[in-house]
């Protein structure tokens, strides 16, 4: 017969054996994932405030630097990524046109237009490459596809660590840990971590020059041509539109420097209407 102790040991094997299979599976990501944190609906800064009523800033001291654009890469870098804050981050997945997979976070992104929706996403030009180019630039450049996964808390981590000055041809995915799906419209694949995906084309570029005539930024223009969206972070509207959910989505910034933010508040201004457009009005009716 066997012991207590034997079947014990057994049993202890064999929970270690099945702990290790699901931290091997899909299940291990979620297993590692936190829990978006609720934001909190608060009242504006300045809910006392009336049409006509002058503001001013909070400081004594009303000096103020000049700084010219002209003097240089070096001094307008760290400046411009501190003071135009938060920039959403678009996470950019392309190929190039050998097929070799790229991965890179862009804090020069955004959203143009929405009919249809345009995107951009400034490609800044680096010395360390022939071309001058960096990976996901030229990519887009030689296959004019590729896909923008928005990043959300839970994999903040594991996007960040695709910045790195990798070597061409790195396989910033795979180096990270994410998981690549296929997508339906481009070959790039989307990250399936993200929970708002936009498969695009490149429509357009403008090169940005300085003062010399050297190209030092091409803004990259594209369509998103298919979206995808968890359905887990969607709600709707009154009128029955999709949208997202800020409690569920958990979205991520950029700031300065090394520095990430978390969405936590949030408050709403009512849109004035036409009635205030004359501001005398606006001060007398005040």
């Amino acid at each position: 017969m066997v012991s207590d102790i034997a079947v014990g040991a057994l049993a202890g094997a064999a929970a270690t054996a099945l702990l290790q299979r699901l931290l091997a599976g899909p299940l291990s990501r979620q297993r590692h994932s936190r829990i978006p944190q609720k934001v909190k609906r608060v009242t504006s800064p300045n809910p006392d405030w009336k049409p006509g009523d002058n503001v001013g800033h909070p400081f004594e001291n009303n000096a103020r630097l000049q700084i010219e654009p002209h003097e240089g890469a070096s001094t307008m870098y760290p400046f411009i990524i501190s003071s135009v804050i938060p920039r959403p981050i678009g996470f950019v997945c392309s190929l190039s046109k050998e097929g070799a997979r790229n991965l890179s976070p862009y804090s020069y992104f955004n959203v143009m237009s929405h009919d249809p929706p345009y995107i951009c996403i400034g490609g800044c030009a680096t010395s360390g490459r022939p071309s001058k180019m960096k990976d996901t630039q030229q990519n887009l450049m030689e296959t004019k596809e590729f896909t923008i996964n928005l990043i959300s808390e839970w994999f903040v981590e594991a996007a960040h660590h695709t910045c790195g000055n990798y070597d061409r041809g790195v396989d910033e995915v795979e180096l990270s840990g994410l998981t690549p799906v296929p997508s339906v419209k481009v070959k790039p694949p989307r990250i399936d971590e993200s929970a708002v995906q936009f498969e695009c084309i490149l429509r357009d570029t403008y090169d940005v020059k300085n003062e010399k005539g050297d190209v030092t930024c091409t803004i990259l223009i594209g369509e998103v041509i298919l979206v995808h969206v968890l359905e887990a972070v969607t709600a709707r509207t009154a009128h029955n539109h999709v949208i997202v959910d800020l409690d569920k989505y958990a979205p991520v910034s950029r700031m300065g420097g090394d520095s990430y933010a978390r969405l936590t508040e949030y408050y709403d201004i009512p849109r004035p209407g036409k009635e205030w457009q004359d501001r005398s009005a606006a001060v007398v009716k005040a």
